[in-house]
């Protein structure tokens, strides 16, 4: 059994037991200093394939970008959705993270019969669902929605780099590098900033 074909092998199940919407969802982000969590959802039509999904931090930039192109366009359905700091400040990190995932289940043209959510906890739902540790690894599904959060919120990030070219986020994304932290201290922290998150100063941003 080729890669592709054993990273099916949840969607297969659930699609011979009659589950037609299986939900992939994945986020990104959850160990930045700065920037939202941005979480996707990907259904895939029964049977679909798609040659070199897997997951999205294995994959080049320009690899992520191409193979974003094809999810959505082979798709049955998939939608992004976004984790602002302020959300992240209020509830915490994790719990951001399993909202913002969740909010991609509950979209109204979304109508997913099984959810497979990456990692090893998800939040009260009525919705059949199983979680899958390193699922981005062992479903494609997950793996689709890995790499639409990463490219929407690399995106994101870049944007916010040319406001605020000290912190390097077109590089580190806002995960905390050397180069990131050293800007921290020397610049204060952005509206961008987590302010729960131990960022080393506490002086806002000044240039």
């Amino acid at each position: 059994m080729d890669k592709t074909n054993k990273m099916l092998t949840f969607e297969q199940q659930l699609w011979a037991e009659g589950f037609s919407r299986v939900m992939g969802l994945d986020e990104v982000g959850r160990g930045c200093l700065a920037g939202p969590v941005v979480a996707a959802g990907v259904i895939l039509k029964p049977n679909t394939t798609i040659e070199g999904v897997r997951d999205s931090k294995k994959l080049s930039a320009s690899e992520r970008l191409r193979l974003s192109q094809l999810i959505k366009e082979k798709a049955a359905y998939w939608t992004i959705q976004v984790g602002d700091v302020v959300l992240i400040d209020k509830i915490n990190i994790l719990w951001a993270s399993l909202e913002t995932m969740h909010a991609c289940a509950l979209q109204v043209e979304a109508k997913p019969e099984y959810l497979l959510i990456d990692g090893n906890r998800f939040v009260t739902t009525l919705l059949p669902h199983q979680c899958i540790v390193k699922g981005d690894d062992k479903s494609l599904s997950i793996a689709a929605a890995s790499i639409l959060a990463k490219v929407y919120r690399d995106q994101i990030m870049n944007e916010l780099h040319g406001h605020y070219p000290e912190f390097g986020w077109s590089k580190n994304v806002g995960y905390p590098t050397e180069e990131h932290k050293d800007a921290l201290l020397n610049f204060g922290f952005t509206e961008h900033h987590r302010k729960s998150f131990n960022l080393s100063t506490d002086k806002p941003y000044s240039k």
